[in-house]
């Protein structure tokens, strides 16, 4: 199938910038941890007697206290070397991902932030030396293929759909869906639901499975962003479909590909299953 060169060259780019945000020292690749914190005072360190173990942290880093107000806070026992949102300090809140800016700690190549899951909280570890990211692969991708490039109509629902979306470690995220894509591809007529992540995003979040899934792509789903709808329409580019940061570590909290968005359908365009390096 002859390809345009101009479109070809865009799904280039648009590949290597994933690589790169995935590659970086702070991407999905440097994951080595996520530990679930318990309501009042965790020990951190990498002595076995902490309440949660870090392989690369000073033998007794500090605490952590989960307050009863909801709130986390950081008391640390050893300052030299470690830093709280780039700043030498003992004490601080720890201000979790459910805020915009989430307080940031490091010690050497390590660095850990708060994270809340339905009301669960824990700390998201990454390690810019880890193997994952030392050791990537690269990632394959069926052959670019510009029908995958769907102009599909899009059907505006008001009130926003509440599309009721698991995750991997068994909580559900309620993501509002304003509208509908529809589209035909092989005589049928098929449809997704785009969400918003969160208030005033510039794009829709699509979080789909298909006949591949399992098979050529990774089981869980696999994301795609799409420009905002116009005149009726939605662009859904498949050949940026790519693979959710679940499909790297078994440290992400990825949602799951809701049934409204499991197309009978084979999407070959996008990305395939990471083959790790033996």
């Amino acid at each position: 199938m002859d390809i345009d060169n101009a479109y070809q060259q865009e799904i280039e780019r648009w590949h290597a910038q994933r690589i790169a945000r995935l590659t970086a020292p702070d991407g999905w690749l440097s994951l080595i941890g996520l530990e679930w914190l318990k309501p009042g005072v965790n020990r951190i360190g990498s002595a076995a007697d902490n309440d949660i173990v870090l392989a690369k942290a000073p033998t007794h880093l500090g605490s952590i206290e989960w307050a009863d107000d909801n709130s986390l806070s950081i008391e640390l026992d050893l300052a030299d070397g470690v830093k709280i949102d780039g700043v030498a300090g003992t004490r601080a809140l720890l201000r979790d991902d459910s805020q915009a800016n989430p307080a940031t700690v490091a010690f050497g190549t390590v660095n850990f932030i708060a994270v809340d899951r339905g009301g669960r909280k824990g700390l998201r570890v990454r390690d810019g030396e880890a193997e994952t990211r030392t050791q990537f692969a690269g990632i394959e991708r069926f052959p670019v293929d510009e029908s995958w490039r769907i102009v599909a109509d899009w059907v505006p629902l008001d009130p926003p759909f509440q599309l009721a979306t698991g995750t991997v470690i068994g909580t559900i995220e309620n993501y509002p869906a304003p509208g509908r894509a529809e589209f035909d591809r092989d005589g049928k007529r098929f449809q997704l639901y785009p969400v918003l992540e969160t208030p005033g995003d510039t794009q829709l979040f699509l979080i789909f499975a298909d006949a591949t899934s399992g098979k050529e792509t990774y089981g869980a789903a696999r994301f795609l962003y799409a420009d905002m709808p116009r005149d009726g329409k939605i662009v859904l580019d498949f050949n940026k479909a790519y693979n959710p940061p679940c499909a790297f570590t078994p440290y992400a909290t990825c949602p799951l590909a809701p049934p409204e968005n499991r197309l009978d359908l084979r999407v070959t365009a996008g990305e395939l299953k990471y083959a790790k390096k033996p």
